[in-house]
């Protein structure tokens, strides 16, 4: 097996996320959300609005099955960082999938359902926390 082979091969570990604080675990979940092309994620942070969480993340997926996809990603991904939900609910419903973390709950909705929720909504006055994406890295790179 020559080098480049063994290179291939080797899996690049990242950090644990078992002790991380809560913003490191959004941005490590906002980025398994944008890699898998969840549409318009948003970050909010909620922690002076609500005792439940400091962090909401909220995004669409195009279709039920991205959207139960999305959240089946997010748990393996993150457990292989030593992170796991404390509760998933909505596992077989393609409207709307959450993931609770403690620090961060994540919401996965079909388009429809969060266009009748509005949970951006309801939290409108939580500042919007902004992870830079696959694209925005891309295009930093570039220059």
């Amino acid at each position: 097996m020559n080098l480049q082979t063994t290179e291939t091969l080797a899996v690049k570990k990242l950090p644990s996320l078992a002790e991380a604080d809560p913003k490191t675990l959004a941005n490590a979940i906002f980025d398994v959300l944008d890699e898998k092309k969840a549409e318009d994620i948003r970050v909010l942070r909620v922690h002076d609005h609500t005792v439940i969480t400091d962090y909401f993340i909220v995004c669409s997926g195009r279709s039920s099955t991205q959207v139960k996809s999305l959240g089946g990603e997010v748990e393996f991904k993150l457990g292989e960082r030593d992170a796991a939900p404390a509760h998933y609910e909505g596992r077989d419903n393609g409207n709307w999938v959450v993931l609770d973390y403690g620090s961060v709950i994540v919401h996965i909705f079909s388009r429809e359902s969060r266009e009748f929720y509005k949970l951006e909504k309801l939290y409108g006055d939580a500042e919007e926390i902004h992870f830079e994406s696959i694209d925005e890295k891309a295009e930093a790179e570039a220059k």
